[in-house]
């Protein structure tokens, strides 16, 4: 498959508020695996002050957090900031229809080499902000 360039995107200054306002963070495909890009960022933003909530299909504790199997899983009254997404761009559509189905969600942000612009200006025309194709990682490291 082609890499799809980003159409919908925002700028540095647009992410550091980003990532300032963010408090909550689902993590879309959080591997319990330590050597898997996810469970890195996973560890480094929990480390950085972010409350993380995991989404993987299996396990029950991901990083000492309880793991749920889809965004449509967590309870309501959990409060998610943003929704960081791990996942196949074409799984990113479904991803963002659930985020779109609950009253919190401020951020789809998809991880470096992940593109949807059909799902992302899904979520733009709904009002959330979008990253597309970058780590969150490596801007808080780079930005703050």
């Amino acid at each position: 498959m082609e890499c799809e360039m980003p159409q919908v995107n925002s700028n540095k200054d647009e992410i550091k508020a980003i990532l300032e306002e963010t408090k909550t963070i689902a993590i879309i495909g959080c591997s319990p695996n330590s050597e898997k890009a996810s469970n890195k960022v996973a560890v480094y933003l929990k480390n950085h002050g972010y409350t993380i909530i995991p989404v993987y299909p299996k396990e029950d504790m991901i990083l000492g957090e309880k793991v749920y199997r889809s965004l449509s899983d967590i309870p309501s009254d959990i409060k998610i900031d943003m929704v960081d997404i791990f996942r196949k761009p074409d799984v990113i559509g479904s991803v963002v229809d659930e985020a779109l189905k609950r009253d919190d969600v401020k951020c789809i942000w998809t991880q470096l080499g992940l593109v949807n612009n059909q799902a992302t200006k899904k979520a733009r025309e709904a009002g959330l902000k979008v990253v597309q194709s970058h780590c969150t990682k490596i801007e808080h490291a780079v930005l703050f």
